[in-house]
């Protein structure tokens, strides 16, 4: 999701949450106005959320409104917890909620036992790591009968063990990706550990977010007796006693004698009852004002220093191209050496090339852990490459979802820039959607599945990523689809960034696929989310009609290309003549014909009349939606010609590769598989 927070309230936030940690209600700093329709719409879905929560087995999503007044809503209570325990959780983090963000258009909260979200964006399946809360009790370890020897070797096992059973999840949507593990520390005492992902998020996404936080925990509160770290995707908390009914199901190490003990600490701070102290106590509670005094005002100090340098940084990514191209060479772990791509793709063996285009080659490989991967590997004699490269590293490394390919690491080692990807067996989408021996293999289901994973992944791209990306180069060959026949949108070397309030930008250098562009970034070099939204609406009847764009450029009587047939099939009252044979009749006549509508109003002329993502899935998956009648499209094809008297290339090369991407070849055509 896009975070228009500054940097400097949310780092505030996170760091005075390790020394006050009874604040955990995150508002992101987006405004609407009191009363109204945004917040009518918001306090109607938080005052009935505790009952819909527990009257639908502990999970409950939902959406209300119309643009820009839509609000998004989740509330979740662990596996397990009492209805009426469930109940009350919800509606206090809703009530709090209400009051700690009294208008702000996104917050989440998430106490132990229960998690409540709400935002003016759809966040469905959608990884979001930030903004995130640290939490830690005051006592120390040292102060237990563990060692931290033992005390090291016990933590790092139940938080591996417990990392694994939350990722691997439930066949239950509603317990998915929740686990409570617990460990012997001593003969006396025990540890508990509890994590939870939002049950939207992908298993591998859910590992991703659990493994960052407790790594996130170590770095800054390890040694601590019990803490907790708090993201909008995922929670993990551990402790030295039982909390929240999340272990009324666990089963427990052996049974061993156990010695009294003082009430367990809290992760909220408590009043201390000053009444009866000794002149010991009060000595310590001395010194513990001087502390609260002291240690507030030396956070505040190094606060304003580290804020004002974030703050510095974050400018660098209002531009509207990625300008942090050297920003990877610190990013350490992400780093692969030459050495080990050589070894995982066999010296780069004929054998494992697995595509090719302007920018170099894709090889197949395989790490020494076995795992498989695809290797992007830049051509050296490319120097417009090498920006791209750049481009793409940086961006890709800050993308999370399971509708785009992850980038696992990079390497630049001389003239060497390579980037490695999750190798995706099913390749890409043109090579089964244009094989007249492999149509067949997507059926309806199939394509209608592939339609709403990549208006997902766009989604992600446009509003639900902390960066507002276009992406210019949707196409089918830049779709991969994974074993199971899921979309993941790939090859970012021509993507850009947007400002936090910027909608559009020119370019004259134009980049991309042509017949996939839309008409005013083909003729004119203006781009903005709009322009995806044209190359979308593409994807959607290339996908239903199993052809190319280019397909009829040589028809007469069709207009010339694939987007004036689907409007003279539309126009003449037979749009289901454009369905792909190969379907056969397994596909809902009803769902077909609304698929084509949504395609016909992406590829508008005026990009005005195109609708932006949010209102493209909600079309997609309600029925009851009324659609707007299309207007007529852009689709024309212009020559050689036309493209170099328009004066909008600015290069040699670049026109080049736009009268090349006439048929189908744009100037990055080669991708991961």
């Amino acid at each position: 999701m896009k975070l228009k927070t500054s940097f400097l309230p949310v780092f505030f936030v996170s760091l005075i949450a390790l020394d006050s940690v009874s604040a955990q209600e995150i508002c992101f700093n987006e405004f609407f106005k009191p009363n109204s329709t945004y917040d009518l719409n918001r306090r109607q879905l938080l005052s009935s959320l505790a009952s819909n929560v527990t009257s639908n087995n502990g999970f409950f999503s939902s959406l209300i409104g119309q643009t820009p007044n839509r609000v998004f809503i989740i509330g979740m209570c662990i596996p397990g917890t009492k209805p009426e325990t469930c109940s009350d959780c919800i509606k206090g983090a809703s009530d709090r909620l209400s009051q700690s963000c009294p208008n702000q258009t996104e917050a989440y909260t998430w106490p132990d036992c229960c998690m409540v979200r709400y935002s003016n964006v759809s966040f469905s399946g959608s990884l979001l790591m930030e903004p995130s809360q640290a939490l830690y009790n005051t006592g120390d370890i040292g102060d237990t009968d563990a060692n931290m020897t033992v005390f090291d070797r016990v933590y790092d096992e139940l938080m591996i063990r417990t990392i694994t059973a939350a990722s691997n999840g439930s066949s239950s949507f509603e317990q998915k990706y929740f686990a409570a593990e617990v460990a012997s520390l001593t003969n006396l005492e025990t540890m508990y550990a509890m994590m939870q992902c939002t049950p939207d998020v992908s298993s591998g996404d859910c590992e991703f977010c659990l493994e960052k936080s407790v790594g996130e925990y170590s770095s800054c509160c390890r040694g601590k007796q019990g803490g907790a770290v708090i993201r909008p995707s995922c929670f993990f908390r551990w402790d030295l006693y039982p909390y929240a009914g999340a272990f009324d199901n666990v089963t427990f190490p052996p049974a061993r004698p156990q010695a009294s003990s003082p009430p367990p600490p809290s992760l909220s701070p408590r009043v201390s009852d000053t009444a009866n102290t000794t002149g010991k106590d009060r000595k310590i509670i001395s010194t513990g004002i001087i502390v609260a005094i002291v240690v507030p005002a030396v956070i505040m100090l190094v606060l304003l220093v580290v804020g004002f340098m974030v703050c510095r940084k974050r400018k660098l990514y209002q531009t509207n191209e990625v300008r942090a191209g050297d920003e990877i060479t610190t990013t350490r772990s992400l780093q692969f050496s030459f050495k080990l791509i050589k070894d995982a793709t066999d010296k780069f063996a004929d054998s494992n090339l697995i595509g090719r285009g302007g920018f170099g080659e894709v090889y197949k490989g395989t790490l020494s852990t076995g795992t498989e991967v695809a290797v992007k590997r830049l051509s050296k004699s490319s120097g417009q490459g090498a920006h791209e490269f750049k481009n793409e590293a940086v961006l890709v490394t800050k993308l999370q979802h399971r509708n785009l390919v992850r980038l696992l690491g990079f390497c630049l080692e001389g003239e060497e820039k390579i980037l490695v990807y999750e190798f995706v067996p099913n390749k890409s989408l043109d090579y089964f959607l244009f094989d007249l021996a492999k149509q067949s293999e997507l059926d309806w289901t199939r394509r209608y599945n592939i339609i709403g994973g990549i208006s997902r992944g766009i989604l992600y791209l446009h509003q639900d990523s902390r960066l507002t990306i276009i992406h210019r180069d949707l196409k089918a060959s830049n779709i991969l689809l994974d074993a199971d026949m899921n979309p993941k949108i790939a090859d970012f070397g021509m993507a850009r960034i947007f400002g936090v309030d910027q909608s559009q930008a020119d370019t004259r250098r134009i980049v991309g696929t042509y017949g996939y562009m839309s008409p005013e970034y083909a003729m004119r070099g203006n781009f903005s989310m709009k322009s995806d939204v044209y190359s979308f609406g593409i994807l959607i009847l290339e996908v239903i009609s199993g052809k190319k764009i280019s397909s009829f450029n040589h028809i007469g009587d069709s207009g010339g290309n694939l987007v004036a047939h689907a409007w003279r099939l539309w126009r003449n009252g037979s749009p289901l003549e454009l369905i792909d044979p190969t379907i056969g009749e397994s596909y809902q006549s009803t769902e077909a014909t609304r698929c084509i509508h949504i395609a016909l109003l992406c590829i508008q002329e005026d990009p005005a009349d195109r609708p932006l993502l949010p209102e493209i899935i909600v079309m997609l998956t309600s029925s009851t939606t009324t659609l707007p009648v299309p207007r007529a499209p852009g689709f024309c094809l212009p020559s050689r010609h036309e493209l170099d008297t328009d004066g909008l290339e600015s290069t040699q090369s670049t026109s080049r590769s736009i009268t090349g991407s006439i048929n189908d070849a744009s100037i990055t055509d080669f991708y991961p598989r």
